[in-house]
């Protein structure tokens, strides 16, 4: 399984890089602790002085402006008006062009430019798109800057634009409930009585970035897992994270131990890992899987933080290397454990479970593995490629998730239910979006700003009939099988639909589906036409599952 870190996390990885009103959700300072005291990082609204109105934020309301879209788009002319969450152009007479619109969130570089009476600018989008706004007179030019500037960069999550979305058709709080994880804990300790579903962090205590229930061993109670919390950075104690019932094996994840230079222990966190290999089979045996190389690891251990020692974990065996089809109990961390850990975790899941590659399952698996197990969206996903400013804390790890996923796509074309679309969606509302799903680096910090009572969920808004079908593979046959892709360099391929999509842009998905649709009957008319010939009653089999890995 680690082999998927040598494919995943390259050189990308970077592991791990009372309730209140939500007008008063400051998030000041990192929810997970370290060994080492980091540089504070605003991770929610600020308290304001007084109440902040967007309108102080629009120098300019309006101008005349044409707007230059892309290569393959003809130019639109009409009134550039700037309001607090947009950036809309409405075309004047006798354009038929709808209302262009684009949300400010999305905007991750500007630049300005004048030349006598009039000025450009050229937004430089999170989504990769790159516009250009030719605008009449030059202090509408700059003021209209100036107000994109402060508008987009707004660091209060309750004035972000979730919590002003209303579309017709959904209420709030519909699809909150869709996808809780709880469903699939319960699920695993109905099929062994080895897990049980803790609410040990019901009030978010004892790991921050952890959600309230999580599943943990039987054996181990609520007091050793506290224990083992303390020993854990962040709070993040092991916790399961798949179960793989026709082996009864499972994979958990957390964060690295602090051991220290003084080679610290744990008894409790010892027996939680002894008592995971005790509810496996007989003779069960696991394996810790560190996302960091070992000299990362090894200087983890002067800051506080290390790996696992081989005396204090018996029947536990510590790697870095690449690990496959070995049938054992998996733990898998880092340091943080909330980014190359979750890569790993899900694409793991991916490969494995069948469930994992149906619409709805990866819907769960997103919600479960990164969402609820803590990944820092926000923090994370600020700027995208075109942003000058490189903090520390900004890495497109859930991007290289959805890469890797639509490489495995691309290799076994039938065995994902959903196509490029829905990758294509995540990709977008990670880092912009109407929906609440991806706001803030927590479940704490979601329910804290009041998220799922304020906002609507992402789920919602896919999950309706009209984007079902964008969303869906035609070709798609459920494969009971594990998809073991090629992971060799000629068998990866750059996402065009993704890093080229405004450059060249890819085919319509309606029109793709309509395409598919004939070359199906076609091949049933032939079919039954050589049946007739052959004067046998035609058996149609319109999907052959595949056994091998495209990798050509």
């Amino acid at each position: 399984m680690a082999w998927l870190i040598v494919w995943a996390v390259g050189t990308w990885g970077k592991d791990e890089a009372k309730r209140c009103p939500a007008s008063s959700c400051p998030f000041w300072s990192p929810l997970s602790p370290r060994p080492t005291l980091p540089e504070p990082v605003p991770l929610g609204p600020r308290a304001p002085a007084g109440r902040m109105e967007f309108s102080e934020l629009i120098r300019t309301g309006r101008a005349q402006a044409e707007l230059l879209p892309g290569p393959e788009e003809p130019p639109l002319r009409g009134t550039l008006c700037v309001t607090g969450h947009h950036l809309l152009l409405s075309p004047g007479p006798p354009s038929t062009a709808d209302l262009w619109l684009l949300l400010l969130r999305s905007v991750d570089s500007i630049e300005k430019r004048v030349a006598g009476d009039s000025g450009t600018i050229t937004l430089r989008c999170k989504d990769l798109r790159v516009l250009q706004l030719d605008i009449e007179g030059v202090e509408a030019t700059l003021d209209i800057a100036r107000s994109i500037e402060a508008l987009s960069s707004l660091e209060s999550v309750i004035t972000s634009f979730p919590f002003f979305y209303r579309p017709k058709g959904l209420r709030l709080g519909d699809a909150w409930h869709f996808h809780p994880p709880e469903c699939y804990y319960k699920r695993v300790a109905r099929e062994t009585n080895a897990w049980r579903l803790s609410e040990v962090n019901q009030d978010f205590s004892l790991c921050p970035s952890y959600p309230r229930a999580v599943i943990v061993p039987r054996a181990v109670d609520d007091d050793a897992l506290a224990r083992s919390a303390r020993f854990r950075q962040g709070g993040r104690f092991p916790v399961l994270c798949y179960h793989h019932a026709p082996s009864g094996t499972v994979l958990l994840r957390s964060s690295q131990p602090l051991t220290g230079p003084q080679k610290r222990r744990c008894a409790e966190d010892e027996d939680l890992l002894r008592a995971v290999l005790a509810g496996a089979h007989p003779g069960a045996r696991g394996f810790i899987v560190d996302t960091r190389s070992a000299q990362a690891a090894k200087q983890a251990r002067m800051t506080g933080g290390g790996t696992e020692a081989k005396a204090a974990y018996p029947g536990w065996k510590r790697l870095h290397r690449p690990l496959e089809r070995e049938g054992a109990c998996i733990l898998v961390h880092g340091a943080e454990g909330r980014d190359s850990t979750l890569l790993v975790t899900s694409l793991a899941q991916l490969i494995l479970d069948p469930l994992s590659r149906t619409i709805t399952g990866f819907q769960e698996l997103v919600e479960r593995e990164w969402i609820q197990a803590g990944h820092p969206f926000q923090l994370r996903c600020a700027h995208s490629a075109f942003s000058h400013a490189r903090p520390k804390h900004e890495a497109p790890t859930f991007l290289l998730f959805l890469d890797c996923v639509w490489q495995l796509g691309r290799q076994f074309p039938l065995s994902l239910e959903f196509g490029e679309g829905l990758l294509l969606a995540l990709f977008e509302h990670a880092y912009a979006s109407p929906f609440g799903t991806f706001l803030c680096n927590s479940e704490k910090e979601r329910c804290l700003c009041e998220v799922r009572t304020r906002t609507h969920s992402l789920w919602s808004g896919l999950n309706q009939l009209k984007e079902q079908r964008k969303l869906r593979n035609p070709l798609y046959v459920l494969n009971p099988l594990a998809i073991w892709p090629s992971v060799e360099p000629q068998s990866l391929r750059l996402w065009q639909g993704l890093f080229l999509r405004w450059t060249r842009p890819p085919e319509s998905s309606e029109v793709a589906w309509e395409k598919v649709k004939e070359a199906h009957k076609a091949l049933i008319a032939h079919l039954l036409v050589r049946g007739e010939h052959d004067d046998v009653a035609p058996k149609v089999k319109t999907t052959v599952p595949e056994t091998t890995a495209v990798v050509s």
